[in-house]
């Protein structure tokens, strides 16, 4: 039988994996991803402590609703900032884009 153990392990996998992505990418699009696998897991928290704490209350799936959303913003307008800096700067390693130096 699956318990809220197991949700919050492959979660806390999915958190652990964004997060090394984050610190180790050197591609802004792979960056992005990595937060993607992030929210990911924050959403899959939210359904399972809905889901096992108060089913009746549907409280968690609108929260990950908003977090989808909010996902869907991040990855719409950081994937447009980095195809602009990329045709400024011909790069997409996020050390060497410096935007206060033309």
């Amino acid at each position: 039988m699956i318990t809220l153990y197991h949700y919050l392990t492959v979660s806390l996998l999915l958190f652990g994996i964004g997060l090394y992505g984050i610190l180790t990418r050197r591609n802004a699009i792979g960056i992005l991803m990595s937060i993607e696998l992030v929210l990911n897991s924050v959403n899959l928290n939210l359904v399972a402590f809905s889901r096992f704490i108060t089913p009746q209350v549907l409280s968690g799936q609108v929260f990950a609703l908003f977090v989808i959303a909010v996902a869907a913003g991040e990855a719409v307008i950081g994937l447009a900032i980095v195809l602009s800096i990329y045709r400024c700067r011909n790069t997409l390693d996020p050390e060497d884009i410096n935007l206060m130096k033309w």
